[in-house]
């Protein structure tokens, strides 16, 4: 039985769970006309039979799959002919590897060792039976509960509290997973990011001015040692990201203002969700925009005025990204906007300021911490955009403060370093996970002054 199909059953089981709790909670009372004698609604209670029907069945069948490969491994391993138990670590994992694609179809069989071919069909056996022994175990414990909980349902059990504490530790348990994983990543970058640093110094990282990632991958190669100075890196992003902020900042506010403050509710029906949709507008399209018409424009243009513009430039990226992130501080904005309380314009109003002023100093100031979110949101949309740049900045690593030559980011290197058969230990794909940290923490800043400003400006309101 394949796991969706085991899924689907388990489903099934647990809509049954529901209506079975939800009936039995009835029939305890006599029906409908006895509900006031139960402690909750009908509905906790086939809630609560539901979850004690899915919950279990699905805590085993996540830690089964969790454990499932390693197990079938070890076991495939110990059945190893004498010759295959004497290889090292990595010799045995890329014969781990090649058995595994055997069995899942990845590469052909011709000119596969038959040791091989027989390890696959164990392991093809072996999965096959755990995959059985899964399917019945899952089954077994969904109705066991069902069968617990329908057991239990009576007119004083506090179903809605049950439901409750579950839903509450369900929800723990979601946050804390959500802790540990982002703790999990910056660990993860953090000891990279040594590991690089080790080979290359901190201060060549961040004040070099030559960024050339291309090393040897061995020693009989011939190959350049590299060059990871990345502040043509960290100049690339700052131009492109505030060219961007540029123009996104006064359209998106303007228009924000506009729309919740001037516009009439057809044109606001109309224009707002019409901006809300250059959000799902994928980034791809933007930067076929960029390479196709907005670069090609500013070249044909910069002839006509007698500048040099480069084919792929930071002001091609920047004027397309700064178009995308519109969206994100207009709606932002606009919601920020609305939600300052009437009250505060009628006192404005009522000292006499006119629509102007009231706006610029009693609306947006109120509205000024939601404000300074979504231009935070922005700039970190920006920061983090990929292939917009790719498409219409380059990939060359350029020293360069002229918007009009092609230049790269931060996040554009991290894909160009993570991308094809590279040696994991190598300077340069370690650089990627250094430019990670800088990120990181370059976010991280810039959270913190977020933070500083809206609590500086922020004012509670009646």
């Amino acid at each position: 039985m394949t796991h969706s199909i085991l899924l689907l059953l388990l489903a099934v089981l647990v809509l049954l769970a529901f209506w079975l709790g939800e009936r039995r909670s009835l029939s305890l009372v006599g029906g409908g006309r006895g509900i006031r004698n139960l402690h909750s609604l009908p509905y906790y209670y086939g809630m609560l039979t539901a979850l004690w029907c899915g919950l279990p069945a699905l805590l085993v069948m996540g830690l089964w799959l969790l454990f499932q490969n390693t197990v079938i491994t070890g076991l495939i391993s110990a059945h190893f002919p004498g010759d295959w138990q004497a290889l090292d670590a990595g010799q045995r994992g890329l014969l781990i590897n090649e058995i595994r694609n055997v069995v899942s179809g990845q590469i052909t069989l011709e000119g596969v060792r038959p040791q091989v071919l027989a390890a696959a069909a164990e392991y093809r056996q072996m999965q096959s039976i755990a995959n059985l022994a899964l399917s019945g175990l899952v089954l077994v414990i969904a109705i066991a509960g069902l069968g617990f909980a329908h057991r239990q349902i009576s007119p004083t059990l506090r179903a809605r509290n049950a439901v409750e504490r579950i839903f509450e530790w369900l929800l723990l348990g979601c946050s804390t997973i959500a802790v540990f994983v982002t703790i999990g990543i910056v660990l993860s970058v953090v000891y990279e990011s040594l590991r690089f640093f080790h080979v290359v110094s901190v201060h060549e990282f961040l004040l070099g001015l030559s960024w050339s990632p291309q090393t040897a991958l061995r020693a009989d190669q011939a190959g350049s040692s590299g060059a990871f100075g990345a502040v043509p890196l960290f100049l690339g992003t700052a131009m492109i990201s505030g060219i961007a902020m540029l123009i996104a900042v006064p359209v998106g506010l303007f228009s924000a203002i506009y729309l919740a403050e001037y516009a009439d509710r057809r044109f606001r029906s109309v224009v707002k969700p019409v901006l809300e949709v250059l959000a799902g507008i994928p980034t791809v399209v933007y930067g076929f925009f960029a390479a196709l018409t907005v670069g090609p424009a500013l070249r044909n243009l910069g002839e006509v005025v007698g500048l040099s513009v480069a084919s792929e430039s930071a002001l091609a990226a920047g004027l397309v990204m700064g178009v995308m992130i519109i969206p994100f501080i207009s709606s932002l904005s606009d919601d920020m906007i609305s939600a300052v309380p009437q009250s505060l314009r009628d006192g404005a109003y009522a000292l006499g300021a006119t629509r102007s002023e009231t706006i610029r100093q009693v609306v947006l100031r109120a509205a000024l911490p939601g404000i300074v979110g979504g231009v935070l949101l922005a700039i970190s949309r920006a920061i983090g955009e990929t292939m917009i740049v790719v498409m219409a900045a380059g990939l060359a690593a350029n020293l360069t403060a002229n918007p009009l030559e092609a230049v790269t980011t931060v996040t554009v290197q991290i894909v160009t370093l993570l991308t094809g058969d590279q040696e994991f230990d190598s300077p340069k794909t370690l650089a990627a996970f250094a430019l990670g940290l800088v990120l990181f923490l370059v976010t991280l800043a810039l959270n913190v002054v977020a933070l500083k400003v809206v609590r500086k400006y922020r004012e509670q309101y009646e």
